[in-house]
């Protein structure tokens, strides 16, 4: 490290034993308004009770614990469960294939009209006939004036 981009020009000749003991405007970016603050508030005047203060030490050490901490249960079920809500909507054995060949359709597919062309369209065109009283489609499978 290399201690003069920490430290004002004029302590750049002093060793790390006699830093400890200097005041904290020995710190570059300290100023004596900010060292006049620390003083007031924690009753900090060297380097070396700045690094004593507890509440620094509970800080470091709650950064330390926060970056080995593990996920809590509940968030891992819940992303466990997304992860498979995906999966079973968007299948990764079946992915998009980017060289299929198709790059987007120019033209719309013409669509059947499903109440003429249904498995069970006679069906339902009996039920209509019961209900209604009267055909709701006519005999090309187009709906006829007043039908619902």
């Amino acid at each position: 490290m290399n201690i003069q981009f920490i430290i004002n020009e004029s302590h750049h000749d002093k060793c790390f034993r006699q830093l400890v003991n200097e005041p904290v405007t020995v710190l570059r970016g300290i100023s004596q308004i900010q060292a006049d603050a620390l003083r007031d508030a924690f009753g900090i005047n060297t380097v070396g009770e700045l690094a004593d203060l507890r509440v620094v030490k509970l800080a470091r050490a709650i950064r330390t614990m926060a970056s080995a901490e593990a996920e809590p249960l509940e968030a891992m079920a819940k992303e466990a469960l997304l992860d498979d809500a995906v999966e079973m909507t968007f299948p990764a054995s079946d992915p998009v294939s980017v060289a299929s060949s198709i790059t987007r359709i120019e033209v719309p597919p013409e669509k059947v009209d499903a109440t003429s062309d249904h498995q069970n369209a006679a069906a339902i065109e009996a039920n209509n006939e019961q209900v209604l009283g009267s055909r709701a489609l006519g005999p090309g499978g187009q709906h006829t004036a007043g039908a619902a």
